[in-house]
């Protein structure tokens, strides 16, 4: 009983597409736990991801941003006859996966590197000036733009 459907909200919200896909393919997803990842917060606007990428080299890894979502993809390609290896057991999975990151507005990624067989890739939410609040001053002396305004005057340009 793990699906949900979500057809009664397309129904009832307008501009709201992008949410409702989002929450739609959350819940079709399939729980997939290759390559393991963890996300932690880092600062206050900062973020980082970390992929457990034992087997995969720089060449074989694949990082992009579209439309707010980060795709991670990785790919090792065939080796031939001469590399081919004989294992008695084979543990380290090197198959291929794409996990995909829905980042919220205005969170861009910064950098990637691999170490250790962890890729990590660090992620900073940069507001723009037109998005962050704005203080404004409360006048007391009752002579504030809006009050000259009223009684008729003129105001200056700041």
């Amino acid at each position: 009983m793990r699906t949900v459907d979500f057809t009664p909200l397309y129904r009832s919200i307008v501009g709201f597409d992008r949410l409702a896909d989002m929450m739609d393919s959350a819940s079709k997803a399939e729980s997939q736990g290759y390559p393991p990842y963890n996300i932690q917060h880092v600062d206050e606007d900062a973020y980082l991801i970390e992929l457990a990428v034992a087997g995969f080299g720089e060449d074989d890894l694949t990082v992009e941003v579209q439309q707010n979502v980060l795709t991670i993809s990785g790919r090792i390609a065939p080796r031939d006859e001469a590399e081919a290896r004989r294992y008695l057991h084979r543990g380290i999975a090197e198959r291929a996966f794409e996990r995909r990151f829905h980042l919220a507005d205005h969170v861009e990624v910064t950098a990637a590197d691999l170490r250790n067989g962890l890729l990590r890739v660090s992620l900073v939410r940069e507001l723009p000036e037109a998005v962050k609040p704005k203080r404004i001053h409360i006048g007391t002396d009752g002579e504030t733009p809006t009050a000259k305004l009223i009684k008729g005057g003129k105001t200056e340009a700041a």
